[in-house]
Parts: structure tokens; C-alpha cells; sequence
């Protein structure tokens, strides 16, 4: 004998549900939404949109769903017209994270169902989403090529260490011994003229176009109060500069540069060391190292570190385009612009990055 079950709806959930284009007076709004969703973060807010229209000249096209005048679900999408890669959607250009955020499975399609519309009479190439929580209809989906590292936080320091891979924990040992003799120090008063230099460079030597300066000067502006800059010295000399950001109970260390000495000081794994002992302190929860290329470098001193990576996966609308998006620094097709920007002298290299970095967004 068979029952028939019938499967819980939201409520409120047969009620029309209302797209429009958001609006600078709902910023506040889409904040709180987004912060009181489980799976919103730092990169859906609001912010994002002004900081990357400032850099870049791109449009931010966020959409807001409501039922009976409620906020139900967001999208933050930014309008790409990179010179070379011609017009895209991208939801979250120039981030790690974006794609839509709902009550329900309903809001979200209906979200992206706006966003394709919008997409197809713009003439865009394709859409792209950085999240995979709902799988969408009709939507291609990429796994397999980044993956995300975020774990939780011990309080005890003992049980911290015990998650650490035994070459880090050996490695942060002698950097604590470093510290203590006063070779290596952090301050997090670090300003922007000092964490650009350091990036600039980094960025140089790993082959790889800087974002413009105004780019970051917009990003500690519009979110002043969730930004931090880090700075180790090494024997007093500034060795390495990391820029993280606060969002809810996660402290997410994104953008990072240093000297040619940091490594041989041990300037890494004390950095993120003494920050993750810091964030502790201050209540914070979760440490979210963010995305990497798999097998990589950056992944590999991720995994380091005792966080297990988490498959990403991507979605995909083709509307001009016939194929899936493979911009990453593994694309055979960036090799020669790769080793030939590792050559440029920095100077060079500064002036043109930031020409260049709009296409890679």
C-alpha cells in the first residue's frame, strides 16, 4: 500500500515572486539578507558592485526577489565587456564566490531565469555563477578544477597544532622560536602604499597582471571595518602583507604578498599562524583560506594546514558562446603571457597589469 506524501512548501511560497534591479537606497537590505542567509558570503554584498564599477568601469546588475514585498532572494551580477574576452554575467567577477541566494529552490530559479533574460538581450556570451548549491536546469556545471579550504578553529592551542600536517607544525615551531628572539613580529596597522608594493611583486613574480591601485583603495573604503591589513617584519624590516577580510564568525586572509626573504625567514607560517591564534582570541570561528587551483602550490600549503579542501563547482549558461569559460593560469592558451610577465622589470609590469587584469575578472 502507498501513501502519497506530500512535500513541505515555505510559506507564502505560491505567491508571486517580484524580480527587480536593486537599487543603492537597498544596500542595507541586501546586506542584512545576505548576512542572515546560510549560505551568503563576503562576496554577495552589496559593496562588490560599487567597488568593481569604481576599478573596472563594469556594471553591477543586482537583482532582488520579493514575495508580498519581502526580500526573498538576491543575485549580484556584474555586466564584463573584458577587451579580449569579449561580454560576459559574472556572478562575482573579480571574486572567489556570487551566484544566487534564495528562500527556496523557486526563488533561485526564477533569479537566474531573470538573469538569462537579461543576459540573452544584452548579447552576452555566456553566464557564469560561482556557486553550486542548487543545481539550475539547463545550466552546465565545471567541478574538478578549484577547490576551497576553510576550517574550524580549536580554542585549545594544543588541539590546533594537531590538525597542522607535521612539515608546518615543525616549521611553525620555528618561527615561534624566531619570535621569541626577536627576529619576526606581526602588526596589523599595515596601510595600502605598503600592501601594494608587496602584492605588486608577487603578483610580477607568480606571472600574473595587479589589479589597478584603485581597486583596492575602493575595496578598504566600501568596506572599512570588515578589511584588515597584516604585516610581518623580519628583524624589523616589513617582509610580507596580507590582506583578509571579517564576515561573520570567518576570517577570510585573500590577497598576499612579500619579500624574496619571507620565506626563508618562515614569514608564512608564522603570519597565518599567529592570525589564526588571533582570530581565536577574538571569537572568530572559522578560518577560510578561499579557493585554489588543484595541485598547485597554493594548494598544496592549504592542505598544509590541516583544512580539507571542498570540491568548487561553478555553473555555466551558454547564450553566444559554445563552450564553458577556461580562464585560469593553467590554460595552455596563458603560458607564454605568464612567462613572459615573469620576465618584465616591475616597473614595467605595474604599469601594464592593470590594463590587463580587466580581462581577467
Amino acid at each position: 500500500m502507498t501513501h502519497a506524501v506530500e512535500l513541505s512548501r515555505p510559506k507564502n511560497a505560491a505567491a508571486v515572486i517580484e524580480i527587480t534591479r536593486a537599487t543603492p537606497s537597498e544596500a542595507c537590505d541586501w546586506d542584512r539578507y545576505v548576512e542572515n542567509h546560510s549560505e551568503g558570503g563576503f562576496f554577495h554584498l552589496f559593496g562588490w558592485g560599487e567597488v568593481i564599477e569604481t576599478a573596472y568601469g563594469y556594471e553591477p546588475q543586482y537583482l532582488i526577489a520579493r514575495r508580498a514585498g519581502k526580500i526573498v532572494g538576491v543575485v549580484p551580477v556584474i555586466g564584463v565587456k573584458a577587451p579580449l574576452l569579449g561580454r560576459s554575467f559574472i556572478s562575482t567577477a573579480f571574486t572567489v564566490g556570487g551566484g544566487p541566494l534564495g528562500d527556496d529552490d523557486a526563488v533561485v530559479a526564477k533569479l537566474a531565469a531573470a538573469v538569462v533574460d537579461d543576459g540573452e538581450a544584452q548579447g552576452v556570451r555566456y553566464i557564469e555563477f560561482r556557486s553550486g548549491e542548487t543545481v539550475l536546469d539547463g545550466w552546465r556545471q565545471k567541478t574538478g578544477a578549484y577547490a576551497n579550504f576553510a576550517m574550524a578553529l580549536p580554542a585549545d592551542e594544543d588541539d590546533h597544532l594537531g590538525l597542522i600536517k607535521r612539515r608546518r607544525r615543525a616549521e611553525i615551531r620555528k618561527a615561534l622560536v624566531a619570535e621569541a628572539a626577536g627576529q619576526l613580529s606581526l602588526r596589523l596597522d599595515g596601510d595600502a602604499d605598503e600592501f601594494y608594493r608587496f602584492y605588486a611583486t608577487s603578483l610580477r613574480n607568480h606571472g600574473t597582471p595587479v589589479f589597478p591601485r584603485r581597486f583596492l583603495d575602493a575595496l578598504l573604503r566600501v568596506f572599512a571595518g570588515k578589511t584588515e591589513i597584516s604585516v610581518v617584519e623580519v628583524n624589523g624590516a616589513p617582509a610580507a602583507a596580507l590582506l583578509s577580510f571579517r564576515f561573520k564568525k570567518s576570517y577570510l586572509p585573500y590577497y598576499v604578498g612579500a619579500a624574496t626573504l619571507a620565506r626563508g625567514a618562515r614569514a608564512h607560517e608564522y603570519h597565518y599562524w599567529k592570525l589564526m591564534r588571533l582570530c581565536v582570541e577574538r571569537g572568530i570561528e572559522r578560518f577560510d583560506f578561499g579557493r585554489s587551483k588543484i595541485d598547485t602550490g597554493p594548494y598544496r600549503f592549504k592542505k598544509l594546514w590541516g583544512a580539507e579542501p571542498t570540491p568548487v563547482t561553478y555553473q555555466y549558461k551558454l547564450i553566444a558562446a559554445n563552450e564553458m569559460p577556461n580562464i585560469n593560469p593553467k590554460n595552455p592558451k596563458f603560458e607564454p603571457l605568464t612567462k613572459l610577465w615573469r620576465r618584465l622589470p616591475l616597473p614595467v609590469a605595474n604599469a601594464l597589469g592593470p590594463l590587463l587584469a580587466r580581462n581577467f575578472p
